[in-house]
């Protein structure tokens, strides 16, 4: 395989913007920032989109849309949110040639458009919980922009709900945490996540409790994928999210916030990508067979168009590519890129003798094999090589990751990987001390591995490293 790209070893940001570029995932936009997201690109996205909404809705919650601007005094009313957002926002001051009576925020994120529905919809106790998502782009501008991991416009889902009790509340920001959020990113994007708390520290603006699911990348430092946050009373007491109990009261309901974005994106391509490009699970991949005619010969384009349709009616999401005026060794070196899982050469030679041959992504392997044997071939490579990337991730992130006593050892750790520390080896004023290094806690973790409530339980684990 000819050298296309800069060797992770060699250059891990260098390989990652040559991935993206050589791969045809994304383009910088023209205005500084911004991304356009190619197609191969965004059939990724639209595979990860649909997994998430379907296990969103598993969980109850409802689609709906709200407004791009949103009046800059809502943001106003909580004071945490819009001190936490100010330098990351984008005011819009004048609309259709004049000067508008108040500034308009172009969403950073919608906590307060949507509190101020809820406030509306929401009377009784009979009208909780309320689960809304949203599919959205937002807006936070960012000063030091990487494709896909920070980006002044990218796409996500934001979900907000309200519930009558924190109990309730609690459950549900769990509930999407590990049933939606963690669920997606072990099963399907095969990436193993560290699933817990927050600190105060790192805490989203205005929320009560953030949770959040962690993944090492293939350099060893960590990337957020996705967090689910308590915000208490906080936006109902601001937006007077408030109903009439069973016993007749008023009350202020209980609210939670939760999102992912196109990120996840930039997380598959750093924790399975190689030096020949993308590695794609296959539960995952929009393409997961890649039919490809090696040169024309007797039969051969026919052959290639009967097994892509024996694998489309074996549910495998197939293309075939019988594009023989281009240079078959032009076309596997893209075909590598893009990450396909499995690729069905069929030439004129391997077809004479019966044989096509199945070439396996994630291994690199060859095998020629029976034509009539294919499609049972593609089905057990996809299975395996779902669990190979997650376990080959796991593996590594294992190697990377080193259990120390001291601050000064996690310190030193997470130069190469991760650190596992005593929180109270660590504390507040340590935070601190690590930040001002560059290294950050990523969450904290009971000793079980279980999320806990609060930051002040006894005997907690945390996670310190450098990160995205």
């Amino acid at each position: 395989m000819a050298r296309v790209l800069t060797p992770r070893a060699e250059d891990f940001p260098r390989w990652y913007q040559d991935l993206i570029a050589k791969a045809k995932l994304a383009d910088n936009g023209p205005v500084r920032g911004t991304m356009v997201i190619r197609p191969a690109g965004y059939a990724i996205w639209e595979r990860m989109q649909a997994e998430m909404d379907d296990r969103i809705k598993a969980a109850g919650a409802e689609n709906a849309y709200f407004p791009l601007f949103i009046p800059e005094s809502y943001l106003k009313r909580e004071a945490e949110h819009v001190e936490g957002f100010s330098p990351e926002l984008a005011v819009v001051t004048h609309g259709g040639g004049k000067q508008l009576a108040e500034p308009v925020v172009v969403r950073p994120t919608s906590e307060t458009v949507i509190g101020e529905f809820m406030a509306k919809w929401i009377d009784s106790y009979r009208d909780l919980p309320l689960l809304l998502n949203q599919w959205a782009n937002v807006v936070r501008w960012e000063l030091r922009p990487r494709v896909f991991l920070r980006t002044s416009e990218f796409l996500w889902q934001e979900g907000h709900t309200a519930h009558a009790t924190r109990e309730d509340a609690r459950a549900y920001a769990r509930k999407i945490l590990h049933e939606a959020y963690e669920d997606l990113m072990v099963s399907v994007l095969g990436i193993p996540v560290v699933v817990g708390l927050k600190t105060a520290r790192e805490r989203f603006a205005g929320a009560t409790a953030t949770y959040t699911c962690e993944g090492m990348m293939g350099d060893g430092k960590a990337l957020q994928l996705g967090t689910s946050h308590e915000l208490g009373q906080n936006f109902a007491k601001a937006f007077d999210i408030s109903y009439s109990s069973a016993e007749g009261g008023r009350e202020h309901a209980w609210t939670t916030s939760w999102g992912t974005s196109t990120r996840m994106l930039g997380g598959l391509i750093m924790c399975h990508g190689d030096d020949n490009g993308l590695r794609v699970p296959p539960r995952l991949a929009p393409t997961q067979a890649y039919v490809m005619v090696v040169k024309d010969g007797d039969g051969v384009t026919e052959a290639a168009a009967k097994l892509r349709d024996a694998l489309r009616d074996a549910d495998v999401r197939v293309a075939l590519d019988d594009r023989t005026d281009t240079p078959f060794g032009r076309r596997a070196v893209d075909a590598e890129l893009r990450g396909y899982p499995v690729r069905v050469e069929v030439g004129p030679r391997d077809l004479a003798a019966g044989n096509a041959v199945v070439v396996r992504r994630t291994d690199g392997s060859k095998a020629p094999t029976p034509v009539a044997d294919v499609v049972g071939a593609v089905l057990a490579a996809l299975d395996a090589d779902q669990r190979a990337l997650h376990d080959q991730a796991l593996a590594f992130r294992e190697s990377r990751t080193v259990d120390v006593a001291t601050l000064d050892e996690a310190l030193e750790a997470a130069t190469t990987g991760w650190a596992r520390v005593p929180w109270s080896a660590v504390g507040v004023d340590g935070e601190a001390k690590a930040n001002a290094q560059g290294v950050t806690v990523r969450c904290l973790v009971r000793a079980d591995g279980t999320v806990p409530d609060t930051e002040d339980e006894p005997d907690l684990i945390t996670i310190l490293a450098r990160a995205y």
